[in-house]
């Protein structure tokens, strides 16, 4: 990942509705969740929501397919991966880094 892509990444991830909805797909793995799901869970209006799907779509953060007459918003994992190995490639003075329990899973 370059600086562009990991700015990008950062600013769709800087605002509270924005990082609460990436989180939630996160947790909701491949299933992924509807807008509605994510609209009952955050307690946002519809299309506020709308907006910051947007813009994490536009960051390379989400997808969204089509499946029946829902929309289905997946986190994307390498991309969220490589704003991470980002992150850190130089952390450490370059050697090995204790990682969080968390962070190990992915």
């Amino acid at each position: 990942m370059d600086k562009s892509k990991a700015l990008a990444s950062l600013a769709a991830l800087a605002h509270p509705i924005r990082l609460d909805a990436f989180r939630a797909l996160v947790v909701a793995g491949e299933t992924g969740l509807t807008p509605g799901a994510l609209v009952d869970m955050l307690g946002v209006a519809y299309a506020k929501l709308g907006f910051h799907l947007k813009d994490l779509a536009e960051a390379g953060l989400v997808t969204s397919e089509q499946s029946g007459r829902h929309v289905i918003y997946r986190a994307v994992y390498p991309q969220m991966n490589a704003l991470l190995d980002y992150l850190t490639e130089n952390c450490c003075e370059g050697g090995a880094c204790e990682l969080s329990p968390a962070r190990r899973k992915c």
